[in-house]
């Protein structure tokens, strides 16, 4: 009786874990991540001037790794270096 009551609560158990499967949510508001598709497209470099120099900024996406589903992971990095002023 003690077995019996055992078993059907072991296959009570695995009954209800097996049917709620978390459904991952890829919804993003940062500006600096994407979740799956295509590599976004990189910015064209701006140039913004600082007063007594100016700075070359640039926007490059590249990819981070994957979610567990398989989906790529893009980060959006911002690169900035001197240059002379136009």
């Amino acid at each position: 009786m003690l077995f019996r009551i055992c078993v059907l609560g072991s296959a009570l158990l695995l009954s209800a874990c097996a049917g709620k499967t978390i459904v991952p949510n890829y919804q993003n508001s940062n500006p600096f991540l994407q979740v799956g598709g295509e590599q976004p497209a990189n910015s064209v470099p701006v140039v913004e001037n600082a007063g007594s120099f100016c700075l070359e900024v640039s926007e490059v996406w590249h990819s981070d790794g994957k979610t567990p589903d398989g989906q790529k992971l893009w980060a959006r990095d911002t690169l900035r270096k001197v240059v002379p002023c136009p």
